[in-house]
């Protein structure tokens, strides 16, 4: 697939954006068909794309050859029904290998994430993504959060970059995202991809639309992929009243539940999804399980949604 097609297909989605978690068995290794099968349901359940081994994923705790086999797996279950798209990161190096990895899997883009530790300069930040970008012919996506925040005029030279298609913004700062928005607007023709990368962007996608940004990451599509279709629906449609009801019955709440542990935007996802019947396993360190008392809350949240959908909470 080349950038164009991608961008086409991820510009105007028919369904949430799909991160699914990564699979371990009893023994802590990859279980590749208990992920092909959480895949291939996120699929079926209406996603637009799947993300693979990105943040939700695991992405840190993978080695490349795991990352690669888990990447081959994700595109094998998506059968070309949705475009599949890869995490890559750490050092350039590193980053560059991911990529490579990623291409030879079968991905059809990248997710490039924050560089590994260190805080660098705007000029080191963009070279590292244009070799991230030049190293494959797969079209790339930039993660903005933590050490990797952009300047208006870096996203600039980004967006003109050969194979830099999209920025995700996992920082929150709306202000610099609408001066990043109209610099790409003003000096760059065509259009260039912007998503909401918050955990659980449904909470703040309304704020995210004000500023024309329309694409956003979906951990709860993981383990409720019914709510966050009709959220996504209700959304496009302008149905104020479901996407007010679901903010207020089951995001609310399950943001502020999130917010109760470290890694949480990671760990108790995993949990909803056991929750739901699949047993992907637990997390891998230096994560933890979210605590017994926090997945039973969990539990009641998703017991709520049938009413939540039908009007009834």
């Amino acid at each position: 697939m080349t950038p164009a097609p991608l961008a086409a297909r991820l510009r105007d989605p028919s369904g949430p954006l799909f991160f699914p978690v990564t699979a371990y068995g009893p023994d802590g290794t990859v279980d590749l068909d208990v992920y092909r099968a959480h895949v291939r349901r996120g699929v079926a359940a209406g996603a637009a794309a799947v993300f693979a081994c990105c943040g939700t994923g695991e992405f840190h705790a993978l080695l490349p050859e795991e990352f690669e086999v888990c990447v081959r797996a994700a595109v094998e279950a998506a059968e070309g029904r949705v475009p599949v798209v890869a995490g890559a990161g750490y050092g350039t190096a590193l980053a560059v290998r991911y990529a490579r990895l990623a291409e030879g899997a079968g991905a059809d883009g990248l997710l490039a994430m924050p560089p590994y530790l260190v805080h660098a300069p705007q000029e080191g930040l963009l070279r590292h993504y244009r070799e991230i970008a030049a190293a494959t012919a797969l079209p790339v996506i930039v993660y903005q959060r933590d050490n990797a925040v952009l300047t208006p005029s870096t996203a600039v030279a980004l967006a003109r970059a050969d194979g830099v298609i999209g920025l995700k913004d996992g920082l929150g700062d709306l202000d610099l995202m609408q001066r990043i928005v109209s610099a790409v607007r003003t000096e760059v023709p065509g259009d260039f991809l912007y998503f909401n990368g918050l955990p659980t962007a449904e909470q703040t996608q309304l704020a995210y639309r004000a500023l024309g940004i329309t694409l956003y990451s979906s951990a709860v599509f993981c383990f409720a992929p019914e709510i966050a279709v009709a959220f996504h629906r209700a959304l496009a449609h302008g149905d104020e009243d479901t996407v007010r009801r679901l903010l207020d019955g089951f995001y609310r709440p399950f943001v502020e539940l999130r917010a109760l542990g470290r890694g949480y935007a990671v760990s108790l996802v995993k949990a909803g999804v056991r929750l739901r019947g699949l047993d992907v396993g637990e997390v891998r360190p230096p994560l933890h399980e979210p605590s017994e008392d926090h997945v039973k809350q969990l539990a009641r949240l998703i017991d709520r949604g049938p009413a939540l959908l039908q009007g009834d909470a």
